[in-house]
């Protein structure tokens, strides 16, 4: 048994679409998860992409994905990375294949100088919760976050 992780290709968009929806289905968030392997495909693989998504194969076969993108800390003057997603199939779960993904990206960050690694977890995901915190991850619990989507968000760009 093999564990390969590997940059996503075009090739693999419905497959990430696939397992956004079965984290979707986990978070309880199934009623939000819009994107097509068209989206995907013209967001990760088109002309100037700004996200990016690794797959973890076992034995060839995809199994998980962690989906991230750049971001930017005024405070450090340093990019950092965000990880949108992180999942594994619930059946491979406990083979160590989310820590390899975590690592791998964690190893991205220290080789191109990033100055953080950064993702959300919802707060009734004690496993989840647990898992991060075995990794090293701090809970940032005095932020709160703000979105605006919408009917709100065609308001606010009107205004």
């Amino acid at each position: 048994m093999t564990l390969n992780i590997r940059a996503a290709t075009a090739d693999d968009a419905a497959q990430i679409v696939a397992f956004i929806a079965a984290l979707a289905a986990y978070e309880k968030l199934s009623h939000e998860a819009k994107a097509s392997p068209a989206d995907i495909a013209r967001d990760l693989f088109g002309p100037d992409p700004k996200v990016f998504c690794e797959i973890a194969e076992w034995d060839g076969k995809p199994v998980g994905f962690a989906l991230w993108f750049y971001t930017y800390s005024t405070f450090q003057g340093r990019h950092g990375m965000w990880l949108e997603d992180l999942y594994v199939d619930p059946g491979m779960r406990g083979k160590g294949l989310g820590k390899a993904l975590l690592t791998h990206l964690a190893q991205r960050c220290v080789a191109e100088g990033l100055g953080r690694f950064e993702w959300w977890v919802l707060d009734w995901n004690e496993p989840s919760i647990a898992f991060y915190k075995a990794q090293g991850g701090a809970m940032q619990d005095e932020w709160t976050k703000v979105r605006v989507d919408g009917d709100d968000l065609l308001k606010l760009g009107a205004a």
